[in-house]
């Protein structure tokens, strides 16, 4: 049997020092240079527009293009390239991402809270939205409907999407018809830190958006959180390369373990993947499958790369599986466990987990119903993945009656005293005394 393409570490033998080096991602050490790279890409988008956005391609896509937007034309020849299967399938999992995301809609309300006094929410959807749908080493039409379906269902006014152009200038049929799925018309043939450029500040071309959505690599990542830092546009969570955790134990296949990691693995040379497990044996034999599994994937060389930034980490118990999870999390956790259902609430930070042995993680990534639109790098502890109210504003509404008043203004005023703002004791005490004479 060949070497394992992946490191093995005992978790038991490590300093923090070097515990904190095992959970790094590969993208932390580039970051001041991509921060830098995607910082004047940006600039240069801002200044000269259209005429930016057609250099920036020539030079990182291969293909000068007289114009970004997707035609009628393009559209229908997409529809007519795409086979009948993969329609039909893109079909079913649109189905079901539906059904989930509908029955995870949040519903306007209101309540009495004293006397006279309302306060309510609604939700009203995010004017002009922008999605990115990858398709840098593989297009990702699954990307399309895990944003588009939402987007729908929030009732966005204007969605506008950006994916890669090929090297003949068009885009992935398949974008292009799971877009159509959604409802989304209006296309444009922009990848990388460009097209979030385009989306956020506006050109010629591309309408200025409201809010940016969608994963991406590293220079994509670092393009909406700088955008987002200016004012330019909000974003939808840092969604970067992608990232999957394995905790297994003694029973579980490793075969199938071998399989989920290299799935990751697959996506780029900058994703991780990371198996936790307390049995030895278990870990030899996932090392065994790597190497074998590898040997026959035709995205070998990417996943080998990853893999080299990965880890097999070999922990005391289970609990402490869990702990370096929670310090880790990770986009993906699956829970290769004999009872996985039983160490849910163990969970505390992940975009998405996956239970037992037969809920592989590309289930999620395509057709469960599930959101594959989730955060990454860590950011698992503050943000959640995509989401219906991802597209929605929360407004909080109120209203007071002359009774309403009555009943809380003395609150407001000593509360206000209380913090020195009088010009806000002072409107409440106006009403205060009219309600009283």
């Amino acid at each position: 049997m060949s070497a394992s393409p992946a490191p093995r570490y005992d978790w038991t033998t490590l300093d923090e020092a070097a515990r904190a080096g095992l959970l790094a991602r590969p993208v932390q050490a580039v970051a001041q240079r991509t921060r830098d790279a995607v910082a004047g890409l940006l600039a240069d988008v801002r200044a000269r527009g259209d005429a930016a956005l057609r250099d920036v391609t020539t030079r990182f896509d291969g293909v000068e293009l007289a114009s970004f937007a997707v035609s009628d034309e393009e559209f229908a020849a997409a529809q007519a390239t795409v086979p009948t299967e993969l329609r039909d399938a893109m079909r079913e999992a649109a189905g079901r991402i539906e059904a989930f995301h509908k029955a995870g809609m949040a519903q306007p309300y209101a309540v009495e809270t004293a006397p006279g006094v309302v306060c309510e929410r609604v939700i009203r959807p995010i004017p002009r939205v922008g999605l990115y749908v990858p398709a840098g080493t593989a297009p990702l039409p699954s990307t399309a409907l895990m944003l588009g379906v939402p987007a729908r269902l929030a009732g966005c006014r204007e969605v506008v999407l950006c994916t890669p152009p090929r090297k003949d200038g068009t885009a992935d049929p398949a974008v292009l018809v799971a877009a159509q799925m959604t409802g989304v018309r209006r296309v444009f043939k922009l990848g990388g830190a460009q097209a979030i450029a385009a989306m956020a500040f506006g050109t010629d071309s591309v309408p200025k958006c409201d809010k940016l959505f969608g994963p991406g690599n590293s220079f994509v990542t670092e393009a909406k959180q700088q955008v987002a830092q200016r004012g330019a546009a909000a974003i939808d969570m840092p969604a970067g390369p992608s990232e999957v955790l394995v905790i297994a134990d003694a029973g579980a296949d490793a075969a199938f373990v071998a399989a989920d990691l290299l799935s990751q693995a697959e996506h780029g040379p900058d994703s991780q993947v990371v198996l936790l497990s307390d049995d030895d044996a278990l870990i030899a034999r996932v090392q065994d499958e790597l190497a074998t599994q590898l040997a026959a994937l035709d995205r070998a060389d990417i996943a080998r790369q990853a893999l080299a930034a990965s880890r097999l980490i070999k922990v005391a118990k289970l609990d402490e599986a869990f702990a370096i999870s929670n310090r880790y999390a990770p986009e993906h956790l699956i829970l290769a466990l004999r009872e996985p259902r039983a160490w849910l609430e163990r969970v505390e930070a992940a975009g998405s987990v996956f239970l037992g042995d037969y809920t592989p993680e590309a289930l999620g990534d395509y057709c469960s119903g599930t959101n594959h639109v989730l955060p990454t790098a860590g950011a698992a502890r503050a943000y959640s993945g995509v989401s219906v109210a991802s597209f929605q504003n929360f407004v909080s509404v109120q209203s007071a009656s002359r009774a309403g008043i009555a009943a809380i203004g003395a609150c407001a005023l000593t509360l206000a005293r209380a913090e020195g703002l009088d010009a806000h004791a002072h409107a409440v005490a106006l009403r205060l005394s009219g309600v009283a004479a």
